[in-house]
């Protein structure tokens, strides 16, 4: 599939009134208990400046900057999500320590060196330019800072059954093994410090999901929700045939700590 496809693909599903219904105000596993435990696990402080990648409509951002005490700069390929992301700030009176802007994770438009840690959750697997990615990362860290990613993983070759669109929109699309996530951030020059599994966040979001959708089919059967293009049959299948994957051990989430080396 195409890349720039993709990426608006994702960047719209992600800003859409859809995206809230069914995933809530934190767009990835374990929500905001796993924006805190990668927090924790960075070794945040009051002093970092932080790059969160994929921002989303900023819930993590502002977790991590009200949990911390730190500086957060959001970037995200939506104009929605910044949109909704900096009413949030204003509302929370934290826009004068977390600011919101568009941005591609492939070309970071800031300066080498910028940033003390950075945090992607749920969505380096969808990058097509995964180490693209890593080496942006790299290059705006600074000497001894660490980047957070908590991501899908898969302990199969392929997942045939979950391919296409709606899985590059579900984060499945190329989700890798651990280990290769890890050698990805290793060839950028960054060091793993540490893994840590979360399978158990990823099974609950699925389980979420699948209520949302016959609470979705319902409204929609009375009338009372009108979202042009849905097919809820195929949503459905997927988010079943993804229950059963992860079910399976072929499904997990991993939260990988990787720190540039002074």
């Amino acid at each position: 599939m195409e890349t720039t496809t993709i990426k608006q693909c994702c960047a719209t599903f992600y800003g859409s009134d859809l995206a809230r219904i069914l995933l809530g105000d934190s767009f990835h596993p374990g929500g905001v208990r796993l924006t805190q435990r990668t927090g924790e696990l960075l070794g945040l402080t009051p002093d970092a400046h932080v790059l969160d990648v994929a921002a989303g409509q900023g819930t993590s951002a502002l977790h991590l900057a009200k949990s911390f005490g730190c500086r957060v700069t959001g970037i995200d390929l939506s104009e929605a999500n910044i949109v909704a992301a900096r009413a949030a700030a204003e509302s929370l009176g934290l826009a004068g320590r977390v600011h919101f802007e568009l941005a591609d994770a492939e070309r970071l438009p800031f300066s080498d060196a910028t940033f003390d840690a950075i945090v992607c959750e749920c969505a380096f697997c969808t990058f097509p330019g995964k180490a693209v990615a890593a080496a942006e990362f790299a290059r705006v860290l600074k000497d001894g800072g660490a980047v957070g990613i908590s991501d899908l993983t898969r302990t199969v070759d392929r997942l045939p059954e979950l391919e296409g669109l709606l899985a590059w929109i579900a984060c499945i699309g190329d989700a890798l093994p651990v280990g290769e996530y890890a050698a990805i951030l290793s060839d950028a020059g960054l060091v793993v410090k540490k893994t840590e599994l979360q399978d158990d966040a990823l099974a609950e979001m699925v389980r979420g999901i699948q209520a949302r959708l016959l609470g979705v089919e319902i409204a929609y059967g009375l009338g009372k929700l009108n979202i042009p293009g849905l097919d809820l049959s195929a949503a459905k299948e997927f988010a079943r045939v993804a229950a059963e994957a992860i079910r399976g051990g072929k499904l997990g989430y991993a939260i990988l700590i990787a720190r540039r080396l002074a």
